[in-house]
């Protein structure tokens, strides 16, 4: 199994130690994995903006580069999601079909490709999972508050396993955090409120440390956090996967 690690322009320009932890992450768990170095962005802020067409040169790139691999692993949500429902807008030729199909969000990876939950990390941490809109509603990590049916998590079966690791349950776990890629900058006042209706969430269920599979809506919430000087940390659910620390709140 020939695993392509793609680390989104996001991870890559502001938050480099999630792209490293979650490549040392699948190093532990014997992955082979390669990082092609021509990867560059998938489109998907282009996209999101109104300019898909201009997004397509982004697209074409990200296949010439993961063309070759059984699987393409990434610590985003929302990219994966992207490359798998919006890669229509290119030619569905097979090798841009097979990049669509392999292309995975690291907790999916691992729980469903790698058939591991428990990874051996240790974080000691009461910890409150913010499941992010494309994961949940996109690539259906979890399931939804609005849907009848079997409850699941896929980031929570691995924190399950974590040792140390407490984790918070919240009164409205699937609730955006208001980020939405340029709707936070088109529509900053709302974002704003549905950010601090998030925090004050975890704040009143005695969460320490927020985590997510994007750092996108992390950021978005760490700035009023920061702003705010809440006692609250965020992490990609990468950091505390690759963590071997029995005390981190120092």
């Amino acid at each position: 199994m020939k695993v392509g690690l793609f680390i989104p322009c996001y991870i890559n320009q502001l938050y480099p130690p999630v792209g490293i932890a979650t490549l040392q992450l699948l190093e532990k768990l014997e992955v082979d994995v390669v990082y092609p170095s021509g990867q560059t962005c998938c489109g998907q802020p282009t996209a999101n903006s109104g300019y898909e067409s201009e997004s397509i040169g982004a697209c074409h790139n990200l296949v010439e580069n993961f063309k070759d691999f059984d699987y393409i692993v990434t610590p985003s949500g929302s990219c994966a999601y992207h490359v798998k429902k919006h890669y229509d807008i290119i030619e569905q030729i097979p090798e841009v079909v097979k990049v669509r199909e392999s292309i995975y969000e690291l907790c999916d990876f691992i729980v469903n490709v790698l058939k591991i939950k428990n990874v051996g990390a240790s974080f000691s941490a009461k910890v409150g999972v913010h499941k992010s809109c494309h994961g949940l509603r996109g690539l259906r990590l979890g399931s939804c508050s609005e849907l009848v049916g079997e409850s699941f998590s896929y980031m929570e079966d691995l924190l399950h396993e974590v040792e140390g690791v407490e984790l918070m349950q919240l009164k409205r776990s699937d609730e955006c955090c208001g980020f939405g890629g340029t709707f936070a900058v088109t529509e900053e006042a709302i974002s704003v409120k549905m950010g601090k209706d998030k925090i004050n969430d975890h704040l009143q269920s005695g969460v320490e440390v927020i985590t997510a599979t994007d750092t996108s809506c992390l950021m978005h919430l760490e700035g009023l956090i920061t702003r705010n000087n809440q006692p609250l940390r965020v992490l990609h659910i990468a950091e505390i996967l690759n963590s071997q620390v029995a005390n981190t709140k120092s």
